[in-house]
């Protein structure tokens, strides 16, 4: 970022479209939106880096390797683990799934912010380790319309469905520790929300530097 004096309106702030290297936290119950909320950020908003996770289940139809996730073989998964490599992992329905460990030194002299997709417990235990980390809860508009939507695309038994729709409720009552919370409504208006909350973040953590580069804009040389 950088600050430019204007004679006739004084300072003005002009925000470049780049990371600092904070590390925004997405959390919502499966079936919330999120993925396409952080597609549709990332196509808008410049600077953003996913960090797609590992996980030891097969690939659904329409996933992509590394792009969605890592698949990899529980044996792989184990020696992560015992490498220390993921900020947090956890399993679910039998299958593991682990965070790696971002570069955050490399994230900031490159100007990018990783966006990273963890459930509740997770996001508790990233923010203890990363103190950066900006907590963002994704709320369905309703358990009924969560459900509908799980029904709806059709990538999971009844068991699983059930199993999820479970875990959405204790999930949600996690959602006022979080710094934001987002209702999914309306894609359109999550999406303004959570672009929105990335600049407005990115301007807090790098106030200090704003000021420090623009110290001569500021002196009074007439004085």
């Amino acid at each position: 970022m950088s600050i430019r004096y204007d004679q006739r309106f004084g300072f003005q702030q002009e925000i470049r479209e780049k990371g600092v290297g904070l590390v925004f936290i997405l959390s919502a119950p499966s079936g919330a939106g999120k993925t396409t909320l952080v597609k549709e950020v990332m196509e808008q908003l410049p600077g953003l880096r996913f960090s797609v996770s590992f996980t030891t289940r097969l690939p659904r139809p329409n996933e992509k390797e590394g792009e969605d996730y890592h698949f990899v073989s529980h044996s792989t998964f184990q020696r992560m683990v015992e490498k220390n490599a993921f900020l947090e992992w956890a399993e679910v329905l039998g299958n593991r799934y682990g965070t790696p460990r971002p570069d955050l030194e490399k994230l900031k002299q490159e100007g990018v912010d990783l966006i990273l997709d963890i459930d509740t417990q997770g996001a508790k235990s990233v923010l203890k380790q990363m103190s950066q980390s900006v907590l963002i809860y994704l709320l369905p508009p309703s358990l009924k319309i969560l459900r509908e939507r799980l029904m709806k695309r059709g990538l999971d038994s009844l068991e699983s469905i059930k199993f999820r729709l479970s875990n959405a409720r204790r999930d949600i009552e996690e959602a006022s520790t979080y710094h934001y919370v987002i209702l999914n409504d309306r894609m359109e208006v999550a999406t303004e929300k959570l672009r929105s909350i990335i600049i407005a973040e990115r301007c807090r953590w790098s106030k200090d530097s704003i000021i420090e580069e623009n110290k001569k804009l500021w002196e009074d040389k007439d004085g």
